[in-house]
């Protein structure tokens, strides 16, 4: 597993540049306990992006496990519309069940992506969320820090906060 430092330090930088909070997203890119392959190259932007679209198109499904099989199993969600740190997976499910029951779709106004290493990359910027159920359009800000751990990108950090009157 790659070193927690670094990603301390990715959260660190992102939270020190933005000023503010966001979201995070991951693909299973092999599955689970499978080995680490020896080598790995930096992932490209584009990679990281459709991270975004993994973590979009699980909420689509309706299955909070499965959105929450996307973070590693310490990851911090700060969520967009719910108080406090959810950093277990019953408290992330617990969040994703209620986000999930008003079925959200997800979107990236605009991003940036930063390739911090060769397994730790970060995703910001701007997202739109709308639920189908309500009619409701929330926007927000996002920060998704990404960790691949053998072989498979994981979710680490995901802060995700309202735009200052943009609900």
């Amino acid at each position: 597993m790659p070193a927690r430092p670094l990603v301390a330090a990715a959260v660190a930088a992102v939270v020190a540049a933005s000023g503010t909070g966001a979201a995070v997203a991951v693909e299973h890119a092999t599955t689970a306990g499978a080995a680490r392959p020896a080598q790995h190259g930096a992932p490209s932007k584009a990679e990281i992006r459709r991270l975004f679209t993994t973590w979009d198109a699980a909420l689509a499904t309706g299955d909070p496990e499965r959105v929450d099989a996307l973070y590693a199993d310490d990851a911090v969600l700060l969520p967009t519309l719910a108080p406090g740190i959810h950093d277990t997976s019953a408290e992330r499910v617990g969040y994703f069940e209620n986000f999930l029951a008003n079925d959200p779709s997800g979107s990236i106004d605009e991003g940036v992506v930063r390739v911090l290493g060769k397994d730790v990359a970060t995703h910001s910027g701007l997202y739109t969320f709308t639920f189908a159920a309500t009619g409701d359009v929330v926007h927000a800000r996002f920060t998704f820090v990404y960790e691949r751990d053998h072989g498979r990108w994981e979710i680490v950090e995901h802060h995700s906060s309202l735009v200052p009157g943009g609900e």
